[in-house]
C-alpha cells in the first residue's frame, strides 16, 4: 500500500484562506490574449480537447493543481492532499461571446468571472476559456486562490502552460493516481510535534549569539517600521469604504516598456519607480476630481516584495507586505518620480520586510491562527488605501501551443475595505496594469486606468524636455 502523502501550508499561506468572506474573495487572476487562428478546428470553432491536454501534461510539472486543501483535526490548520475525484473538466470550462467581442465586452465578462468564488472544497483553482473575440483571438481567463501562490509563483504555474516557441503535445500524460491522505491521528500527531519542537528550533538561533543579537536587532528595527505605518490609519478616501460590495469591475491598459525605460533614463530611478509615480499622479488627479484634498493626505499602498531565495521550492507564498506613502499630491511629474525614488531608497534600506518576513516565520513554527487574526485586525485600521504589485515577466514571446500570447492582464484581490487594486506586469516588451475594483464603491474607475496613460505621457515628455536641455547645441556657424 502506497505511503500517504500530505503538504503543510504555511501561515501566511493559510492567512489568505482566513481573508475570504462573503465579498471578498481572495484569488489572483490573469487574462491572457491569444491568436485564435493555430487552434481553430475545421467547423471554426476552438480545439478545447487539445487546450484540455495541455493542461493535463503542466500538471505533471505543477502537481499542486490536483491537491485539494484538508484540515488538521482539532488544530484546524490546513494542508495539501491530493484529489481523487480530480475532474479536469471541472476546473476548465468554455464559454464565447457573440462576435466580434471588443476589449469593452471582455472587460465586463472578466468582471463577471473574476467575482465568483472558487470552491475551496476542491483543488481552489478554475480556468475559463473565453472564445469570440475580435481580431480572431481567445483569451484564457485563470484563477489561482491565493494560498496557492504569489505572484511570482503564480507566473511560474501559468509558463507551465507555455512555451518561448510553438509546439504541440504529443498524445496524452502518463496515467495518474492519488496519493492517499494521512488519517485524521496522523495529521494531528505531526502537527503537535512540530508545534512542541518549535521553542528548541527558535533557540537553535542563539548558537551563535553574536549573530543572533544582529539579527534580532534588525527584526525589532524591522517590526518597529512596520507598525509605525500599520497600526496608524491612512488617510480616508472614496478607495475606501467602510465595506467592498460583491460585485467587481476589471480593467487594463498597456504601456511601452521602451518608453518608461526611457523615462528612468533621464530621470532616474527604476521601472518600478515610473510605474509607482505614474500611478501616484494618476490616483491624486481622481482624488482631485472628487473634492478629496490631496495637499496633506496620508496616502500609502500596500506593496508585496518577495522573500523568496533561490533555493527554496517555487509554490506557495513567500512575500512581506510592506507599505509606503505615494505623492498622490505633487502635480509636478518630474518632482512626484523623484519622491518616489526617495521612498523606495528608503525602502531598500529599510529593515520593513525582514520584520515582516519574521513574524510570518514566527507564526509558521507555533502555528494557530494568530498571524491570520493579527493581519485581518491590521488591514481593518486602514494602514493603506491601494495596494500596488509589480512582477517582472519574460521579455519575449510566449505560445500555448502554436497560439502566441499577445497580452496578459493581472488581478490582485481586494481586501475588505479597499476598493482597488492594481497589478503590473511587465512581457514582451510592454507592461501590462490590471485594475481590480468594486463596482459600487468606484462605478468610474475607467477615470484611474485612462489617467495612467495620461499622466506617463506627461512624465515623458518631462524626461524628453531632460533629454533635449542635456544635448549640446550645435556649434553656430561661423
Amino acid at each position: 500500500m502506497p505511503e500517504s502523502y500530505y503538504e503543510r501550508l504555511s501561515a501566511l499561506d493559510a492567512s489568505f484562506l482566513g481573508f475570504e468572506e462573503r465579498n471578498a474573495h481572495w484569488h489572483e487572476a490573469a487574462v491572457m490574449v491569444f491568436d485564435a487562428n493555430p487552434l481553430r478546428t475545421a467547423d471554426g470553432g476552438l480545439d478545447f480537447e487539445r487546450i484540455l491536454n495541455n493542461y493535463a501534461w503542466s500538471f505533471e510539472t505543477v502537481p499542486r493543481y490536483r491537491q485539494r486543501i484538508a484540515k488538521v483535526p482539532f488544530l484546524d490548520h490546513p494542508v495539501w492532499v491530493d484529489d481523487p475525484r480530480f475532474n479536469v473538466r471541472y476546473h476548465i470550462r468554455q464559454i464565447a461571446l457573440p462576435q466580434p467581442a471588443d476589449d469593452r465586452v471582455l472587460k465586463r465578462v472578466c468582471g463577471y468571472l473574476l467575482e465568483l468564488p472558487l470552491d475551496i472544497e476542491k483543488p481552489p483553482w478554475e480556468v475559463w476559456v473565453v472564445d469570440g473575440l475580435k481580431g480572431d483571438q481567445f483569451a484564457i481567463v485563470t484563477k489561482i486562490h491565493h494560498c496557492m501562490a504569489d505572484g511570482i509563483s503564480g507566473l511560474g504555474m501559468i509558463q507551465a502552460l507555455l512555451g518561448a516557441q510553438p509546439f504541440s503535445r504529443k498524445g496524452n500524460p502518463p496515467p495518474w493516481t492519488a496519493r492517499p491522505a494521512p488519517r485524521g491521528f496522523e495529521l494531528l500527531k505531526a502537527e503537535v510535534s512540530r508545534r512542541m519542537r518549535a521553542p528548541l528550533d527558535l533557540l537553535s538561533a542563539f548558537e551563535e549569539p553574536a549573530q543572533a543579537l544582529d539579527d534580532a536587532r534588525d527584526v525589532v528595527e524591522g517590526l518597529v517600521e512596520a507598525s509605525k505605518l500599520g497600526w496608524r490609519p491612512a488617510s480616508n478616501t472614496p478607495f475606501n469604504p467602510k465595506s467592498i460590495g460583491p460585485h467587481r469591475r476589471f480593467d487594463w491598459t498597456e504601456l511601452s516598456l521602451a518608453r518608461i525605460k526611457e523615462t528612468k533614463g533621464q530621470l532616474g530611478g527604476t521601472v518600478n519607480d515610473v510605474v509607482l509615480a505614474t500611478a501616484a499622479g494618476s490616483l491624486g488627479h481622481f482624488l482631485r476630481e472628487h473634492r478629496t484634498s490631496t495637499t496633506d493626505i496620508d496616502f500609502r499602498t500596500l506593496i508585496p516584495v518577495s522573500v523568496r531565495t533561490k533555493k527554496e521550492k517555487k509554490l506557495g507564498n513567500r512575500v512581506a507586505m510592506i507599505m509606503a506613502e505615494l505623492p498622490v499630491g505633487e502635480r509636478d511629474p518630474s518632482e512626484r518620480l523623484r519622491q518616489v525614488i526617495e521612498t523606495t531608497q528608503k525602502l531598500k534600506g529599510s529593515k520593513q520586510a525582514l520584520g515582516v518576513a519574521w513574524l510570518e516565520g514566527l507564526a509558521d513554527k507555533l502555528g494557530g491562527n494568530f498571524f491570520t487574526k493579527l493581519s485581518r485586525s491590521a488591514t481593518r485600521n486602514r494602514p493603506f488605501n491601494v495596494a500596488v504589485t509589480n512582477v517582472p515577466g519574460p521579455q519575449f514571446p510566449l505560445y500555448f501551443l502554436e497560439s502566441k500570447m499577445t497580452g496578459i492582464y493581472p488581478m490582485m484581490p481586494l481586501f475588505p475595505n479597499q476598493a482597488l487594486a492594481i497589478a503590473v506586469l511587465s512581457y514582451d516588451g510592454r507592461v501590462f496594469w490590471g485594475f481590480n475594483s468594486d463596482w459600487d464603491a468606484l462605478p468610474d474607475v475607467h477615470n484611474v486606468v485612462e489617467g495612467i496613460g495620461e499622466q506617463f505621457e506627461e512624465l515623458h515628455a518631462a524626461a524628453a524636455a531632460r533629454a533635449a536641455n542635456a544635448t549640446p547645441s550645435a556649434a553656430t556657424p561661423s
